[in-house]
């Protein structure tokens, strides 16, 4: 039986279509359809419901050193209230999952995807030291919110007193929210400005419709999305999905991940990433832009002088570039910008180049 979240009743309520995502039910789209949801988050705001996720909480005396072993940021220089995103790593250099990690004043909130919560947390708890670090899964106890927009902000600060605006991008801080205490984070997964709230479950509802009141209330334009639209916002400025642009069998060197890796220090999978990053990969991750239109899929077969040469790792149309484009997984000497391809679709090879990541480009305040 699918896991809901405790808005669950809320969406249908809403309207939404519902549909089954890494064993949860969970809103796909809403009365105004995905498209529209996209473009309503890129002009004005959208709020996601992301409870779906993992959260992992790690205290203890030495939850530093434990953490930096096991994931590929350096986290000794990040200040307390202050956020990163991070890889979590086989010894191969495959991806387990990619993190967001939160440095509190007495622990580590780690949020993960919720397809990997099981495994990652077996992980986490088979590198515990014998004593000095505690871990703790939260997730059935935690809700999480995305409320991403370049108004998002004006409507948390008219229930803030301007706090909102004062966390600066990739901080965090304690803030009240109908009655509440809500860790807010001034970070998300769309390209656009904005915050994640982290919260207890039996406060979620009030705080979700307090969202949406008060940004009718301010005269901003605001409504629920869905999971359809947050794929395709992450996707333009080229951020990864676990299981499209990152999984075991990936490395972050393929997936252009290797700004997420300091190999200047130690971490599980750091040899093997530092052995490919000087000997080079056979594919790489690149974005193509259709010629033509037809949306490529998951799965369907790149080509090059009628060849197959490599798959698409996620494909759509995507509104804010109008056109259809794909992340693909291509040899290296075909990953360049200009580079000609082929998509296979319904049997026929469509034409696509190769184009300059991201297609969208980050619009954060500092």
């Amino acid at each position: 039986m699918a896991r809901t979240t405790v808005l669950h009743q809320w969406h249908g309520s809403a309207g939404a279509r519902m549909t089954g995502f890494a064993g949860w039910d969970m809103p796909v789209s809403y009365g105004r359809g995905a498209i529209e949801e996209h473009r309503l988050v890129r002009r004005s705001a959208g709020l996601f419901d992301t409870s779906h996720m993992a959260q992992y909480t790690v205290s203890g005396d030495r939850a530093l050193e434990y953490l930096e072993r096991l994931v590929t940021a350096r986290l000794a220089g990040l200040a307390e209230w202050s956020s990163t995103y991070a890889l979590l790593c086989r010894d191969d250099g495959g991806v387990l999952d990619d993190l967001f990690l939160y440095r509190l004043p007495d622990s580590w909130l780690v949020v993960a995807n919720a397809a990997n919560r099981e495994r990652d947390a077996s992980w986490f708890r088979e590198h515990l030291p014998s004593s000095g670090v505690e871990f703790a899964d939260v997730s059935d106890e935690t809700s999480m919110f995305a409320f991403q927009g370049p108004k998002t902000l004006s409507v948390m600060d008219r229930l803030t007193d301007a706090a909102a605006s004062r966390i600066g991008r990739f901080a965090a801080a304690e803030l009240p929210l109908a009655g509440a205490s809500v860790l807010v984070g001034r970070t998300g997964y769309t390209g656009e400005d904005g915050v994640e709230l982290f919260l207890p479950n039996e406060t979620a509802l009030a705080v979700w419709e307090l969202l949406l009141a008060e940004a009718e209330r301010a005269g901003v334009e605001a409504g629920p999305i869905g999971l359809a639209a947050r794929d395709s916002l992450r996707f333009e400025p080229g951020f990864p999905l676990y299981g499209h642009e990152l999984s075991t069998e990936i490395s972050p060197v393929e997936a252009r991940l290797t700004w997420a890796c300091d190999l200047e220090k130690e971490f599980i999978g750091r040899d093997a990433l530092a052995r490919q990053r000087e000997r080079g990969v056979e594919r790489r991750l690149a974005t193509v832009r259709m010629k033509e239109r037809s949306v490529p899929r998951e799965g369907f077969a790149v080509q090059s002088d009628g060849k197959p040469v490599g798959h698409v790792a996620s494909g759509m149309y995507c509104p804010t570039v109008d056109a259809s484009c794909a992340n693909v997984f291509v040899p290296a000497a075909l990953a360049k910008v200009g580079t000609d391809v082929d998509i296979e679709i319904r049997g026929r090879p469509r034409a696509a180049v190769v184009v300059k990541r991201p297609l969208y480009t980050p619009a954060y305040r500092r």
